[in-house]
């Protein structure tokens, strides 16, 4: 099998790339490392079968020559965090549309010309959902968006666009593909850079600085280590009946974002204070969130008979002891 991972060089495409190695696959990775790092992959970078190019996938000469030699893609390559979705949503916009229109339209040209098959992943994101009120999301729920004046929203309608786009190439043109909706993804070598919570709040608590939590702290969200998450991809994606679908990929157990504050704090053996700042203070007076984003797993369940192995607790232990910090003493 040889394999294309666009945004390999980030949180998540690192640890897909890992696990494409280690099934036995040749893997090409393509990333411009503007929110990645190719440090994310020192521990395969010597990797006979693997091969990185520190390029933009937007590069279409690029797209063209590799495509033309793979038998899977997983695109990831996107922007990322919500603070780096307040601050350039233009780039936002740009980076999550077009690179996904032109691998589609290269990939429907290839498979078309030659009969050769080649698979495609889309990483979308819970964020397509918006603010839609049901207490858990279903995939064919409705997506349910904010005002345009309000920035904010330009991430989830962009990724909507992305799998209207991928879902027609299915339709249109028989491209077998898989579209995964992450929520939350957790674990090793995630930033709080762009606004990543869990990262932010261990970072603040192993430093003794104040934990932030935005607004009241009451909003839930559900936090799956990347190693479900990359199981459940790749299992996805050797799965025929999957083939034209979009699933949700996470944990399904709530938890309140203060909550989650407190057990960093008490796990980390802090003395850190937590603290409270509003949205507009954080991101800018036009930001909205999202109270409770919950999937419902259902569907993914179903298919591959998906069950998480990680807890949240594991995956904060896991997150504290990889800083090399003894919370013991």
């Amino acid at each position: 099998m040889k394999t294309l991972v666009t945004g390999g060089a980030g949180f998540i495409g690192s640890h897909l790339t890992e696990a494409l190695l280690e099934r036995g696959d040749e893997v090409i990775v393509i990333d411009d490392a503007s929110t990645g790092s190719f440090e994310n992959l020192t521990s395969v970078m010597s990797h006979p079968r693997l091969t990185c190019i520190h390029k933009s996938v937007k590069d279409v000469d690029l797209a063209v020559q590799v495509l033309a030699d793979v038998n899977e893609v997983y695109h990831l390559a996107a922007a990322v965090g919500v603070a780096l979705i307040a601050e350039q949503p233009i780039q936002s916009i740009k980076r999550n549309i077009y690179p996904t229109q032109l691998l589609l339209d290269e990939l429907v040209r290839l498979n078309q010309k030659d009969g050769h098959q080649r698979r495609f992943f889309l990483a979308s994101s819970s964020e397509v959902y918006g603010k839609n009120p049901r207490p858990r999301w279903v995939e064919e729920d409705d997506l349910v968006f904010g005002s345009t004046s309000r920035s904010r929203w330009s991430y989830g309608v962009s990724k909507a666009i992305d799998e209207f786009l991928a879902l027609a190439c299915f339709r249109e043109h028989d491209l077998p593909l898989v579209i995964g909706r992450f929520f939350n993804v957790v674990g090793p070598r995630q930033t709080g850079a762009y606004g990543m919570v869990l990262p932010r709040f261990i970072e603040a608590a192993l430093d003794g600085q104040p934990v932030i939590v935005h607004d009241d702290g009451q909003q839930e969200r559900c936090f799956a280590h990347v190693s479900d998450v990359v199981l459940a991809v790749t299992t996805l994606m050797a799965t025929p009946s999957a083939s034209g679908q979009v699933f949700n990929i996470g944990s399904d157990v709530p938890v309140s974002i203060l909550e989650l504050a407190r057990r960093v704090v008490a796990m980390a053996n802090s003395a850190s204070n937590i603290d409270f700042q509003s949205y507009g203070d954080a991101y800018g007076s036009d930001f909205e969130d999202i109270r409770r984003r919950v999937p419902d797993l259902s569907r993914l369940k179903s298919t591959i008979n998906f069950q998480p192995q990680y807890k949240l607790d594991d995956i904060i232990q896991e997150l504290i002891e990889s800083k090399g910090i003894d919370t013991n003493s």
